[in-house]
């Protein structure tokens, strides 16, 4: 008797120790209904409060539907959504007081207001395969200022975002400005609603580990930016499949800080859709946009093993000059640089007319590009007037890349480049078409290896064209029969051709 009375008291004693230490907070002992229909923000509030000042813990939402405005997020406390759980975002603007970050940046003209926000805080989470819903349907205007996120987190560190389900912002999905050691990984995005529906901004980040996403989003999805004077590096990007009415992988537009370190590889973009979402597009604009245009330093990027269907244009780079200073106090930054990177194992297919491009400006060139083992299908479609059209330098335009229209070569066209170098690249023009293959204006140290085009049913076809361009090695190239011109060239210096 005496031996089981000790071994009750044992157990009863441990069962207050697991009451006491208990690291999970339901939602509804706080007064959270799950109705979907009362205001639970207090409730939930409440919740993360405890769990940060018991010293960290997890927010449980059990299955319901929970209507919220804004959450902060603080430290050592994970946000936690059961399967069934949804949290809905408030359709009350003044459900959303704003926040404005010590971290000033180009995005204080965006937006202050968010369902999920965190500024200053580590070890935070949001975990489950629960649902999160902005409800971004009943925002459905293109003014700034008052249309939240879904998350956004502000010079916060060592975040982890897994396996959540985002639905429909008001504004872009997730916002991550300033942020060190993130991880993104298995979460699911749609996120067409309303304008500006980017799936995920890394700005200012360094750090991150971003894999094994779902994305589709009316604008912007894997997007990298520098709105501020940080810049974004130190970034890993796998196993992603993505969707976009824009760009599907980007870097920009805000460059101020600029990119470095940076790898995205094993990705697949099908950015085709029925309709034509809120800018008009039932297709992306491109595959793999990076741009510097508001200063900073884009370097040290590898983009491989991609593949493109869908969309416009399937690779844009483009160094310009908008020269948008970050805050209106800032210095008006000056041309940005753009160098060292490297794109390897591309296919794209079921694309638009606009070609390739690689483009620095007068003066300011791109440096150490490498494109190669690219297959790409053109559609064909340039006239004669479009292989002779001048293309406008257009420094201080916002850098898309249907931005220059049909370019004047239908496969690649690269101008104000220093160090170029295109291996293995197969492409095919599927009608007619009247431009050039391939295209280079102003280019220095050009190499061309193991190249080949193909036509389908138009005299007059020319492979490559060379203007002002100096040290350049062209060697297994491959013309259709037929081909007319091998090469033209106007103006060049040092040109040999094995």
């Amino acid at each position: 008797m005496l031996k089981l009375c000790n071994l009750l008291l044992i157990l009863f004693l441990l069962s207050c120790a697991s009451t006491r230490t208990s690291t999970v907070y339901n939602i509804k002992t706080f007064g959270a209904t799950g109705d979907g229909v009362t205001l639970e923000t207090t409730a939930i509030q409440k919740a993360v409060d405890a769990a940060h000042q018991s010293g960290g813990g997890t927010v449980w939402f059990p299955p319901g539907k929970f209507l919220s405005g804004t959450i902060l997020l603080k430290s050592n406390v994970t946000l936690h959504l059961e399967r069934g759980a949804t949290l809905l975002g408030s359709t009350d603007s003044t459900d959303y007081p704003h926040y404005w970050p010590e971290f000033k940046s180009y995005t204080d003209n965006y937006f202050s207001q968010a369902l999920i926000y965190a500024e200053g805080q580590e070890n935070i989470g949001i975990t489950g395969y629960g649902t999160i819903d902005g409800q971004g349907e009943n925002w459905q205007w293109k003014k700034y200022g008052n249309r939240p996120n879904v998350i956004r987190m502000v010079e916060c560190k060592y975040i982890n975002i897994e396996n959540i389900r985002l639905r429909n912002s008001p504004m872009w999905m997730q916002h991550y400005l300033a942020c060190d050691f993130l991880t993104v990984r298995g979460i699911h995005v749609w996120n067409h609603s309303t304008y500006n529906n980017d799936m995920i901004d890394i700005d200012g980040c360094r750090n991150v580990i971003i894999s094994d996403c779902y994305g589709d989003s009316d604008d912007d999805a894997m997007t990298i930016k520098s709105t501020g004077p940080r810049a974004t590096e130190n970034v890993t990007i796998s196993n992603c499949v993505l969707s976009s009415r824009s760009n599907a992988i980007k870097m920009g537009t805000e460059s101020t800080g600029g990119f470095k370190n940076i790898s995205i590889s094993n990705c697949v973009v099908d950015s085709r859709h029925e309709g034509k979402g809120f800018y008009g597009y039932n297709r992306g604009i491109s595959g793999i946009s990076l741009e510097i245009v508001d200063g900073g330093t884009l370097e040290n990027i590898t983009i491989s093993n991609i593949t493109i269907r869908g969309v416009r244009a399937p690779l844009f780079l483009r160094l310009g000059n908008r020269a948008r200073q970050y805050t209106p106090g800032a210095e008006k930054p000056g041309v940005g640089t753009f160098r060292n990177v490297v794109i390897n194992n591309i296919v794209a297919t079921d694309v638009d007319t606009f070609g390739c491009s690689v483009m620095g400006i007068p003066g300011y060139e791109i440096e150490n590009v490498t494109i190669s083992n690219v297959r790409i299908s053109f559609p064909g479609g340039g006239t004669k007037e479009d292989a002779e059209r001048l293309l406008p330098e257009q420094e201080d335009a916002y850098p898309d890349a249907d931005r220059f229209g049909k370019l004047p070569a239908w496969g690649f066209f690269c101008r104000h480049v220093r160090g170029l170098r295109l291996s293995n690249i197969n492409i095919e023009a599927e009608g007619a078409d009247m431009r050039p293959a391939l295209k280079f204006d102003d280019v220095h140290d050009l190499d061309l290896d193991g190249v080949s085009a193909e036509w389908t049913g138009q005299p007059g076809k020319t492979m490559v064209v060379l203007k002002d361009v100096k040290n350049a090695l062209l060697r297994g190239l491959r013309p259709e029969d037929g081909t007319r011109a091998y090469l033209k060239q106007g103006e060049c210096k040092g040109i040999i051709v094995k």
